[in-house]
């Protein structure tokens, strides 16, 4: 009875009997709507359950029901595909167990998690059935608000009352057209309430350093999210606070095939287009080049540029979309 009361705003998204796919078949459909993840099945080829996409108020939402073994998603697979969102998921049926930045979870039905799609992770599900919900939030957007600290891989627990929040929010986007005038204030709720439930108990703390390449990068990926629209954000000052050398840092990022001050440019240049896509739904009194600076840019010109190059339109563009 306590699990069909954490599901009754979902409860069109359960099924008695779902459909049999191929597995190149289900994983070709994960990896339109998520990105590049690669999928195990130990004992046969066929997989039970759906991957589909849905809009929840302008959000894209995905619902993933499987019986795989295991599904992944390696440094190889970010340099095919690096995209700025985290995952919110929200289990419906069975359970999900999820391993990222060294830490393991597992979510049973009416559990949250968030997952960063810049980072490995792996989900384990052991040939059981398992039916979640994932939007697909703007990374930097969430991580932009430095009145909360945000953590990744944590779980909020089905009782928890920040659960019982998201789950309500995001069911009512459900509900809501893209184009209905209440969707951004909803979609602002979605992000204020993502912060607030998955927020740190310490905001100061800083991460702990790691003598492995990966591990130093990880420290270095959530230092470039915190300080990312500070002026004093550069490869050395991040090199300086791993305790290494610049050139060691360079060395680390050739693993995922991008230099520091690459990544620190996509991630403001995100931050600046969400930015931008928030401001034609509101009627908010902000220019283009207040974003450019908020972002970290102190060159208009040159983030014009950049932003054309990386979103193959201009920043006027996505205002008037």
């Amino acid at each position: 009875m306590q699990q069909l009361q954490h599901l009754a705003e979902f409860g069109g998204m359960t099924a008695t009997q779902w459909p049999i796919h191929s597995l190149e078949e289900w994983t070709a459909e994960l990896k339109s709507i998520c990105g590049n993840f690669n999928t195990q099945r130990a004992e046969h080829t066929l997989v039970t359950g759906n991957a589909t996409i849905l809009d929840a108020g302008g959000l894209d939402l995905a619902q993933v029901a499987n019986d795989l073994d295991v599904i992944r998603r390696d440094v190889a697979d970010i340099r095919i595909d690096y995209s700025e969102n985290l995952f919110l998921l929200l289990q419906l049926e069975g359970s999900c167990g999820i391993e990222q930045n060294g830490r393991q979870s597992i979510i049973t039905p009416g559990d949250c998690i968030l997952v960063d799609s810049s980072s490995p992770s792996i989900f384990h599900f052991g040939g059981r059935f398992s039916n979640h919900l994932s939007v697909h939030l703007p990374r930097q957007l969430i991580f932009a608000d430095k009145s909360a600290r945000v953590e990744v891989s944590r779980r909020v627990e089905a009782e928890d009352p920040m659960s019982a929040m998201l789950r309500a929010v995001v069911a009512k986007l459900l509900k809501t057209d893209a184009s209905d005038k209440r969707a951004p204030h909803l979609r602002d709720l979605l992000f204020s309430t993502t912060r607030q439930a998955f927020a740190t108990d310490s905001e100061m703390d800083e991460p702990l350093l790691s003598d492995s390449s990966g591990g130093r990068l990880e420290v270095v990926q959530i230092l470039i999210d915190r300080y990312l629209t500070d002026e004093h954000l550069t490869p050395q000052w991040l090199a300086d606070k791993v305790g290494i050398s610049l050139r060691t840092l360079q060395e680390d990022f050739n693993a995922l095939g991008t230099t520091a001050t690459s990544l620190i440019r996509m991630r403001r240049l995100h931050l600046a287009h969400e930015q931008l896509a928030q401001m034609k739904n509101t009627t908010k009194a902000t220019t283009i080049a207040e974003v450019a600076y908020s972002a970290g840019f102190n060159d208009i010109s040159y983030f014009n540029r950049c932003f054309r190059k990386a979103f193959a339109c201009s920043p006027k563009d996505i205002l008037q979309q």
